[in-house]
């Protein structure tokens, strides 16, 4: 079932932005809340039947939104650049006001935060940040720092971009796929981004934390999920086989198992109703 895509309007760096987002369950108000947020190219549409699928199986209520840039979200208009900082911004920023336009309370109904790639990485600045308003993270394909094998893949896409049809696939899924591409690829590739790292923030987390990686991911090595589990004791990996930088596409009926057994889990606070503890 396809899912209609609802606006709302934000208030952000001086802006007014309009933001793309879908409801999942919405009326399951006594269920947990999943917020998705997507990788360095996603938007709503990308995730497919993803999101749907895991909110049925794990009997929680989602929200799916494409961030600035994104998606039919607000474009970046051709004279804005991405600061390095700006996954921090999405988190500490964007994410809290989107959920406050929405009427989220978040310090009562505490999201737990699903993210791939740079969402991923988003998730996790949240919930270092925010530690009394979040339930737990799920961060599939995180980055904690650059590695070249994330920036050669990078360079990759850029070519892909400019010499085949990647454009027009992407079209199908953003308003202007320049503001999507182009603010992704271009920060990515910038050498003072080489340096960015969140490892040494990210020790704050204090939520139940589950890390997923593929074997044979093309934009990072395992040691992106290792590294947080070295930093944040409580953290759970899960490496899959046969899989590469995009789990919920490549292994998802193993994903939406494992996350859902992990949501419902004793250790994380919430038990879906009618099971045991």
């Amino acid at each position: 079932m396809t899912l209609a895509a609802k606006f709302i309007d934000i208030h952000w760096a001086g802006c007014s932005l309009r933001i793309e987002h879908q409801w999942i369950a919405r009326e399951k108000s006594d269920q947990p809340l999943i917020v998705l947020l997507h990788e360095g190219l996603g938007s709503v549409s990308m995730w497919r039947e993803f999101p749907q699928r895991l909110c049925e199986a794990a009997g929680c209520r989602g929200l799916v939104y494409s961030r600035p840039g994104y998606g039919r979200s607000t474009p970046h208009t051709a004279e804005e650049t991405l600061g390095t900082d700006f996954m921090h911004r999405q988190a500490r920023e964007v994410l809290p006001a989107l959920m406050e336009a929405l009427g989220i309370d978040a310090t009562t109904d505490k999201p737990w935060l699903l993210g791939h790639s740079d969402g991923g990485s988003i998730a996790l600045l949240y919930a270092a940040r925010f530690a009394q308003r979040i339930a737990g993270a799920i961060v599939l394909a995180p980055h904690i720092r650059v590695e070249e094998v994330s920036v050669s893949s990078i360079a990759k896409a850029r070519t892909a971009y400019l010499k085949t049809d990647l454009r027009q696939r992407l079209s199908r899924h953003h308003d202007d796929p320049d503001s999507a591409f182009w603010g992704w690829s271009d920060i990515w590739l910038r050498s003072d981004f080489m340096h960015w790292s969140i490892e040494e923030e990210i020790s704050t987390i204090t939520c139940p934390l589950l890390a997923v990686q593929g074997l044979d991911d093309e934009y990072g090595t395992l040691e992106q999920i290792r590294g947080i589990a070295r930093r944040v004791p409580q953290t759970q990996l899960l490496e899959l086989p046969e899989c590469g930088h995009s789990p919920h596409r490549d292994q998802p009926d193993k994903l939406i198992a494992a996350l859902a057994a992990f949501i419902h889990q004793p250790s994380t606070g919430f038990v879906r109703q009618g099971s045991t503890p």
